[in-house]
């Protein structure tokens, strides 16, 4: 059943392109938008824009940051091991370890995974730029990667192409340990089992 609004079913629709969200909750996020007050539905449409205007990607470790702040903080960070680099997928895998507290190295942020079924290629997502990364002056006191991606076929791929280019450059790779299920996603993990995984990494 469709709303006699026309502006409530075009916000439904949009609502419920995000994923994880079907047309109920789509709903009553619509809903709920219609009854909060003018100033509030105003702050998240700036927040929405900002995002898209704002939002970049740091020039060394290809994480979210601020116009304006980059390098990202993590970068920047004087507290941080710049001797350990921990590759993830994507910006919520950099949430997630830093919500454990024990890991205090660096990150890439590859942004995706080679999935030829998809048309993802090693080309697609940020590998170039790790490599680049750890040829400059200033990376070469790394002494390991830690290879974190989910353990999916698609992970495991990735893992194996990209350690394949880093053993020429004799940095130690290592990965997370398989305390995380397989086919699970590192976003959805919880702390401990995170933190296990992390300090069981293995040497590819």
């Amino acid at each position: 059943m469709r709303y006699t609004s026309a502006a409530i079913e075009a916000l439904i629709e949009e609502f419920a392109k995000l994923p994880g969200i079907g047309r109920k909750t789509a709903q009553r996020l619509a809903m709920h938008i219609l009854h909060e007050q003018q100033g509030e539905v105003g702050k998240l449409a700036k927040a929405l824009m900002d995002v898209k205007e704002r939002v970049i990607s740091c020039s060394i470790c290809q994480n979210v940051t601020d116009q304006g702040d980059d390098p990202c903080s993590i970068c920047k960070g004087s507290n941080r091991d710049r001797s350990v680099i921990c590759v993830v997928e994507s910006p919520t895998d950099v949430l997630a370890f830093e919500k454990t507290a024990q890991y205090r190295g660096l990150y890439h942020v590859l942004h995706g995974v080679i999935s030829p079924l998809d048309g993802i290629g090693p080309d697609d997502i940020r590998i170039r730029e790790l490599l680049a990364r750890l040829s400059q002056e200033d990376d070469r006191k790394v002494t390991e990667v830690i290879m974190a991606l989910s353990p999916t076929v698609e992970g495991e791929t990735t893992v194996l192409y990209i350690s394949r280019l880093l053993k020429p450059l004799g940095v130690e790779v290592t990965k997370i340990a398989r305390g995380i299920p397989v086919g699970a996603e590192l976003e959805f993990i919880d702390e401990a089992t995170l933190s296990r995984a992390l300090e069981g990494r293995s040497v590819l």
